[in-house]
């Protein structure tokens, strides 16, 4: 008698190590490895051209290695339930296997819509952790000691396969294939497992020994961040993958100063901080998880209506294009939204400096910039951004609020200028004395430079004092309600990490302000 037929369904997990579902459908029988290019998601406002490229260059690493292993990967497009009930007609798999998804509400609504039709066919649909997020969680407290249990676990090797003949794959799809506009992204991130391992080997064997004090610079950051965030997001590698190899290489480095080996002492700091970020990035996926409708409205419905009125003007509208085209007439902002634009990364503290521009500067509600951000970082986590996001808005009740200078960054993060010009060619002529508040240069300098404000380069699109005393008044005026306070209470239990003093008020306490995947 034949052994039943698996059927592994493969989304944001990208490959064959550490890969529990792949692993227990392999022990039953014959694998079906599936991937479904799904029009809901590709149509979607979050994902471009640029993360189907990543996408499909994932896809050919995945199918490479699921051949070694001697199975193969079929690639369908169509609704998945569609999909899946095509598959039980071709293959009579009697089992679904996957890993749990914290996803956006696109994918929340798909899976229900699996996990209902699995019920109607009597197929068991057996679904597995691939990081820290707990579902059902029941309290934020230990959930620290959870993540750590999950970590500790050991990573599952690439199984044997036993592949089913005959089953149709439509191969990869490009942009055209699914109506999306054309990408040129030459500076992005290559996608698939190979270059997940080499970009993570790389970092914790050279890049990373100055993460600590470059990460912050986005001049700096290029090479020390470890620039792992988009292979997370696609599953190319495994978070706990990760953690073991930085755990190792902590380990190496102790014990090579136990015996009086050289050891640059910077490595020591930058490994910490980074561990700290890989407990971070499962933290606020967890709050998506827990409360799926932050995807959309604010943690704290006392600032429901704060920004409503004004981003639905044309003022706000004015703004918000100014700022996604990089013409705010602040340089740094607008040399940050270019460098997105082009290679789909950025490190922490910078997009930290966008978000709060858009919230603070702008007074734009956090969702609009937030997808549209989203859409071009090539890290996307649902889980993470739009939390960062309001955080940076002021609406989760929990942070301090937290406004950026755009010229105080400008001077510390890039004191010579050379990323505002590279990425804002009209000020490459500009003295690194004024490149931080060129519409402060004098006519005669703006002359000699060939850079006219207002002309060849915008003024200022708000006066950042003006800009920032308002809004400060705004969030502290809802601050001072009883009813925000009461709410953030709430969202303290709910949401708050458990790492700090208990004496600490929930509208005062601290987390790190690191839109994006908090892993770069």
């Amino acid at each position: 008698m034949k052994d039943p037929v698996q059927l592994v369904w493969f989304k944001r997990d990208l490959r064959v190590e550490d890969h529990r579902p792949l692993t227990e459908a392999a022990r039953r029988g014959p694998v079906v490895a599936l991937y479904v290019y799904e029009p809901e998601l590709h149509g979607s406002d979050e994902l471009t051209a640029a993360h189907l490229v990543f996408l499909d260059e994932s896809l050919r690493s995945l199918e490479r290695s699921l051949h070694e292993l001697g199975g193969s990967l079929v690639l369908r497009r169509g609704r998945v339930v569609e999909v899946l009930h095509a598959l039980k007609g071709e293959t009579s798999f009697v089992s679904l296997w996957s890993h749990e998804e914290t996803g956006s509400d696109r994918t929340f609504r798909r899976d229900r819509e699996v996990a209902a039709w699995c019920r109607e066919q009597g197929i068991p649909w057996h679904e597995f952790r691939q990081d820290g997020v707990v579902r059902r969680l029941a309290s934020r407290n230990g959930w620290s000691r959870h993540w750590e249990e999950f970590m500790r676990e050991p990573v599952d090797p690439p199984p044997e396969l036993n592949a089913v003949p005959g089953v149709r794959s439509d191969g990869l799809l490009a942009a055209a294939d699914l109506g999306m506009p054309p990408t040129d992204r030459p500076e992005a991130q290559r996608g698939g497992q190979e270059e997940a391992h080499r970009t993570l080997a790389s970092f914790l064997a050279t890049r990373g020994v100055n993460y600590r004090a470059g990460m912050s610079s986005p001049v700096t950051g290029w090479n020390a961040c470890s620039r792992i965030s988009p292979y997370l997001a696609f599953g190319c590698i495994s978070l706990r993958t990760v953690a073991g190899r930085l755990a190792e290489r902590r380990h190496e480095l102790r014990a090579a100063a136990a015996v009086g080996a050289p050891v640059d002492r910077r490595w020591l700091g930058s490994l910490q901080s980074f561990g700290s970020r890989l407990r971070w990035h499962c933290h606020f996926m967890q709050k998506l998880e827990d409360e799926p409708r932050i995807e959309f409205g604010n943690f704290v419905r006392a600032y429901d209506g704060l920004r409503e009125e004004f981003t639905a003007s044309g003022e706000a509208r004015r703004r918000f294009e100014a700022w996604k085209e990089g013409l705010t007439g602040y340089p740094m902002v607008d040399a940050c939204i270019r460098c997105v634009k082009a290679t789909g990364w950025l490190n922490f503290r910078m997009r930290a400096m966008l978000a709060s521009f858009s919230a603070y500067h702008l007074w734009l509600h956090w969702r609009e910039p937030a997808v549209w951000l989203g859409s071009h970082f090539l890290d996307f986590e649902a889980g993470i951004h739009f939390s960062q996001f309001q955080m940076q808005s002021g609406t989760s009740g929990i942070n301090t609020v937290r406004i950026y200078s755009p010229a105080k960054q400008a001077v510390e993060q890039d004191p010579d200028g050379e990323f505002i010009r590279r990425w804002v060619p009209e000020l490459r002529a500009v003295p690194v004395a004024w490149l931080s508040r060129p519409e402060q240069m004098p006519a005669e300098m703006q002359s000699r430079c060939g850079c006219r404000i207002g002309g060849d380069y915008p003024a200022p699109i708000v006066e950042h004092t003006v800009a920032v005393k308002e809004a400060r008044e705004r969030i502290a005026a809802v601050r001072r309600m009883g009813a925000t306070k009461g709410e953030a209470r709430k969202v303290f239990v709910r949401h708050g990490s458990r790492k700090r003093p208990a004496s600490r008020s929930a509208a005062g306490s601290r987390q790190p302000a690191l839109p994006g995947l908090l892993v770069d």
